[in-house]
Parts: structure tokens; C-alpha cells; sequence
């Protein structure tokens, strides 16, 4: 017999079934509980809500686990590349050889933008922030792309459109990084591969070919690969919400990308480096930081340390701790911003107060470290994890129509006053 929950409102009793995943999560499905009792429930920023069932993505987050498509982070990092990863996703299995080279091809004949979309750059001022360019260039592509305004698009517009976005995102985001520059922009090389051709049109110039170093390639697709989905958070949900309403698909994306862009989202790998940046310019004491972050009654906090949702440890940072030595280690890079963060790694790692409250360094906190390495400005962290995330949030989008799931409206309980008068204006105080 399937399990159920029984629920008491006054001299009635209902049952509500429990949905059980693949994973053994067990969900009580309230989807009829208004209809029956006049109830709803309220779960201030849906914590204990699933909005969705998704065979994407699994997270579990006392244990440290996170499995894309059913296959471990950690196998998919090391023996994988972002643009598998990306199909995985998508499509939901590891592409064979064939699959790989035409999904690679297409992508190819799609990297160049719009000569017109250069007007945009142009008009934005020479400050604007690289994820408010983001959202702007990401959701004009509709406008390039009359297929992707078809309400009820057919299997092969909805493809065309999902690798014209994968194609076209290094493309934008590696010209709002030059445009902040005042350099010439760098077109798309179809030889290079996916993260290859983004570094060349990030740091290449006309004037010259640069030298790609595949360290640092390995590093930055590592990096993609582990920010591609991270099942229903904010930015995620957004895509989902704002796709449910029939939303195309760039649309969709650049609502995710809006989300993405507040600092409790997005933000944590730039907030490390400006807490790095503080602790220099207070004279690099890093003990004096420590011990304010051990004070319960400094507000002071350590950014990138521990997770909201890992309450063990973030598998994703063990990864990536090792590919940031190796950057390091390659690059020779003498910055005290780095040797701040190697001594509070250090004392994370190995101080019983923040091994006991398992406070490790998470993924933005290396994830900062290397980007500042690259020597991306910590204006474009958020833009780089955007790039990385595209492939999670297509999935999702994608997921969600192929669901026919219903247009997402929330309910509210209405606190209110009740029962106001009317005043005229004129006899208004």
C-alpha cells in the first residue's frame, strides 16, 4: 500500500499522498490540498517546497553528494568536458563520439553574433555592470531569432535555439569583458574548442595569437562543469517560473541571469575576493580576521566558507582546490591577495573551531581565487558562473515544457488591512 500523510483540520481528516524520488526523497504532495480543505500552506522562500519533479539533478547535502543525469560530479570532472556535460543535461545522456562531434559542429556555425547587437555594446555606458550587459544582450537574442518567438515551437526550433545560446554566450560574454576594456573585439575561431575559442576572444588580440594555456583550459572547464546545474535554486526556479508562462527560451535565460545577479545568489565568489581585498589593506593580519570570525558578537563573516545547503562539506570544492594549486602552482603568480586566501585555507582546514562547525572553503571560494588568477575583474565572476550555469537552466527550461507543467502562481496569506472607507482627496489629511 502507498504510504500517505493524514492531516487534521478541525473535526475532519484528510490524507495527502507522499511521492517517494528515485533517490528515496519523500515529498507529501499538497497539489490538491486547497481544493479539498480551503488551505494553503506557507513556506516563506519555498525551503521546504518542491515546485517540480526533475530527473536532472540530484543534491544532497548532508551527505555531499551532487550527481548530474544520475553520474557523480567528481567522475564527470575529471573524465568529462563541459560541452558532454552540457548535452548531458540537455538531453539527458552522455553523447557518443558522433553525437559529440555534431553537437560540437553545430555549435560552431553559431558562435558569431549579429553584426547589429554591436549597438548594444556600444550604448551602454562605459561603467555598466557586466550581468546588467548580460541580461540585456542574452535576452535581445529573441529578437535575432524569429523562431524562438513561436509560441509552439517545434522539436527542431527549440534545438536550433538551444545551441544558438550555448554557441553565442562565450561570444557575449567574452565582448562585454573586451568592451570594458575599450579593446577591439575578438571573433570566434571555429578550429578551437568551446573554452579554448572564449579565452582566445577574452584575452587574444588582433594584432597577435596568444598562446592558450591547456592548464589553464582544464581549470576554467572544470569550472563550468561544476556550476552547470545545481538543482531548484533561485536562479533556476526564476527559469522555470518565467519559461512556464510560455516564455521563450532567451527570455527565460535572461530572467535566470537577473536572479543570479544578487549577492546572495551569484555574488559569493566576487564577495571572497573583497573580503580578501579588506584583509590587505587592513595590513594582511589574517589571525586578527579569524578571530573575529570566531566572535559571535562581530558580524563579521569569512565568505566562501561553508554552504547554506552542503552541511557537510561541498563536493565541488575538493575539485576545484585542485585544479586552483595547479593554476597557481602554473602561473607563478605572486599576489598577497592569493597568500591571504592560502592562510585562511589553511586555517579552515585545520582549526578545530571551523573543522567542528564544518566550515570548510566551498567552490566560490576557490572559484575567486582563480578567476582573479586569470585576471578576470571581480565584476565579470558572476558573468563567468552565468556561462557556466547556461546549460543547467536550458535543461531545466527544456524539462519544464517537456512536463507540461502549469503556468507557476504562487499563493500568499494576506496580512493586510481590511475594510477601509474611501476618502475623497480633497477631505484627505
Amino acid at each position: 500500500m502507498s504510504e500517505k500523510a493524514t492531516l487534521n483540520l478541525g473535526n475532519k481528516t484528510y490524507e495527502l499522498p507522499v511521492v517517494t524520488g528515485t533517490e528515496n526523497e519523500k515529498a507529501i504532495d499538497i497539489s490538491k490540498l486547497r481544493d479539498q480543505t480551503s488551505y494553503i500552506t506557507l513556506d516563506s522562500g519555498f525551503k521546504n517546497t518542491g515546485c517540480t519533479k526533475s530527473a536532472i539533478t540530484f543534491l544532497d547535502g548532508e551527505q555531499g553528494l551532487l550527481n548530474y543525469r544520475g553520474y557523480a560530479i567528481e567522475d564527470l570532472a575529471e573524465k568529462s568536458t563541459f560541452i558532454e556535460v552540457a548535452y548531458l543535461l540537455i538531453y539527458g545522456n552522455l553523447p557518443t563520439q558522433a553525437e559529440t562531434d555534431n553537437f560540437k559542429l553545430q555549435i560552431s556555425k553559431h558562435t558569431l553574433l549579429h553584426e547589429d547587437m554591436k549597438k548594444f555594446y556600444d550604448a551602454f555606458p562605459p561603467k555598466a555592470h557586466p550581468m546588467g550587459q548580460l541580461c540585456s544582450l542574452v535576452s535581445s537574442l529573441s529578437a535575432f531569432s524569429p523562431e524562438s518567438l513561436n509560441p509552439n515551437p517545434s522539436k527542431e526550433d527549440i534545438d536550433l535555439g538551444i545551441i544558438k545560446l550555448i554557441a553565442k554566450m562565450p561570444t557575449i560574454v567574452s565582448w562585454i569583458y573586451k568592451g570594458s576594456l575599450g579593446e577591439p573585439f575578438i571573433y570566434p575561431k571555429s578550429k578551437l574548442d568551446y573554452v579554448e575559442n572564449f579565452m582566445n576572444m577574452t584575452f587574444g588580440q588582433v594584432t597577435e595569437e596568444i598562446g592558450i594555456d591547456p592548464v589553464v583550459v582544464d581549470a576554467l572547464d572544470k569550472l563550468l562543469i561544476l556550476h552547470a546545474d545545481h538543482e531548484q535554486n533561485c536562479s533556476t526556479s526564476t527559469v522555470r517560473i518565467v519559461g512556464s508562462s510560455g516564455c521563450n527560451l532567451p527570455a527565460s535565460i535572461s530572467a535566470g541571469i537577473s536572479a543570479l545577479w544578487g549577492p546572495l545568489h551569484g555574488g559569493a565568489n566576487q564577495a571572497v575576493i573583497e573580503m580578501l581585498e579588506l584583509i590587505k589593506n587592513d595590513g594582511g593580519d589574517t589571525e586578527k580576521w579569524i578571530n573575529k570570525a570566531k566572535d559571535k558578537n562581530d558580524p563579521f563573516l569569512l565568505m566562501g566558507f561553508g554552504h547554506r545547503v552542503y552541511k557537510n562539506f561541498d563536493p565541488r570544492a575538493n575539485i576545484i582546490k585542485k585544479a586552483c594549486d595547479k593554476i597557481l602552482d602554473k602561473l607563478g603568480i605572486n599576489d598577497p591577495i592569493l597568500e591571504i586566501a592560502k592562510k585562511l585555507e589553511d586555517a579552515a582546514l585545520n582549526d578545530p573551531y571551523f573543522v567542528e562547525r564544518k566550515l570548510y572553503p566551498n567552490v566560490d571560494f576557490y572559484s575567486g581565487i582563480i578567476y582573479r588568477a586569470l585576471g578576470f575583474p571581480t565584476d565579470m565572476f558572476t558573468v563567468l558562473f552565468a556561462l557556466g550555469r547556461l546549460p543547467g537552466w536550458i535543461a531545466q527550461w527544456k524539462e519544464m515544457r517537456e512536463n507540461k507543467e502549469p503556468i507557476g502562481r504562487p499563493r500568499q496569506v494576506y496580512v493586510g488591512e481590511v475594510n477601509k472607507h474611501f476618502v475623497a482627496i480633497a477631505d484627505r489629511v
